[in-house]
């Protein structure tokens, strides 16, 4: 991947805390990278004024106003239900192929298959990255990664949209701080953005999902001491858990980390499924990986964005208490917590 990106992010009608996933990945950890978020809808405010953090990113109305910040392309921010492009946005789809900007998406919807898109990215010159395309090789898993000398820890979560991926890279840097060699292997096209490299292993034939997961681990590990898988979907979502068995038995983690979100009683947008207490979820995943490794979680990271901060502090206690692990929120509070954890299982295994 380019490192002199500079992206204008479309994330028009949906830029929020929890609307524009693919954007505020990026914002918080590629900050460099963004020049302006497309979203009317905000135009005229920051980015911290609308998600919290971001700083002066400028959040502009239209492509030609965001072209003024420099852009030379152009990052589809929101990663919804399913993938698909929104309809209403390809006129300013058109703008932005029309203004030579590069496209990133990361979507189901491969871009570059649209015919229109296509034709006018030929006709302007411009490269259409689609992010979520696999590999054409992977191969059927075959526990390869019990061969990994590095210690593998994989963020699992009570539901999809939690904070996986946020927890594995705010760990991923506290660990760095602390001189350890790790690698975070994205399997999502936001990690994947942010990372560099890596398989969005929802984009993959079922048959082929622990393959990619197997591969991305060995890959990962060529270079670390500790490989933090990110986590996708959850064992419990009627749409997504065969994402997530395939992450686990394909990663084979000697460790996870379990998230949630306090304030989620149920799947979001499948009230009918509750979910269950957290000691029963960490169970049912223990029992889930124990054929192929014993694996035990380590530690919980909890998303409190949404509570007061007394609030947030006692659902931690809370965790705690429930399930006799550390925790914490790595994104708003210290993240020392779920590291000095993963440092202390690494240690323990090297003996």
């Amino acid at each position: 991947m380019a490192r002199d990106l500079r992206y204008l992010v479309l994330a028009e009608g949906k830029f929020g805390p929890m609307t524009s996933k693919t954007a505020n990945g990026c914002i918080r950890y590629s900050p460099e990278r963004v020049v302006a978020v497309l979203d009317s809808t905000h135009a005229g405010r920051s980015a911290r004024e609308v998600i919290g953090f971001g700083g002066d990113i400028p959040v502009v109305a239209s492509v030609e106003e965001g072209m003024r910040h420099g852009p030379n392309a152009l990052l589809i921010g929101i990663a919804p239900t399913g993938g698909q492009f929104p309809e209403e946005w390809r006129p300013l789809m058109r703008a932005a192929i029309a203004n030579r900007l590069e496209i990133w998406s990361g979507l189901h919807t491969f871009i570059g298959d649209d015919p229109e898109f296509a034709a006018l990215a030929r006709e302007h010159g411009v490269t259409i990255h689609d992010l979520r395309k696999p590999p054409t090789d992977l191969p059927v898993a075959a526990g390869r990664v019990r061969d990994v000398a590095a210690t593998v820890v994989l963020t699992v979560g009570t539901d999809c949209n939690i904070g996986k991926m946020t927890a594995s890279l705010q760990l991923r840097d506290g660990l760095r701080k602390r001189g350890r060699r790790v690698a975070f292997a994205g399997t999502g096209q936001t990690g994947i953005l942010i990372e560099g490299w890596g398989i969005s292993v929802d984009a993959v034939v079922a048959d082929f999902i622990a393959g990619a997961a197997e591969r991305l681990t060995i890959d990962a590990a060529k270079d670390a001491d500790i490989v933090l898988v990110e986590g996708q979907g959850s064992l419990a979502h009627p749409g997504y858990s065969g994402v997530t068995y395939g992450l686990m038995h394909g990663s084979l983690p000697h460790a996870m980390v379990m998230c949630a979100q306090p304030s989620r009683t149920a799947i979001n947008n499948q009230p009918w499924v509750k979910i269950p207490p957290l000691k029963e979820f960490i169970a049912f995943h223990e029992r889930a990986l124990e054929p192929l490794r014993p694996s035990r979680t380590i530690a919980v990271a909890l998303n409190t964005f949404d509570l007061a901060e007394p609030a947030a502090r006692d659902a931690i206690a809370r965790a705690e208490d429930e399930t006799g692990l550390p925790a914490t929120d790595p994104v708003r509070f210290d993240p020392a917590p779920i590291v000095e954890a993963i440092e202390r299982f690494h240690a323990a295994r090297a003996r």
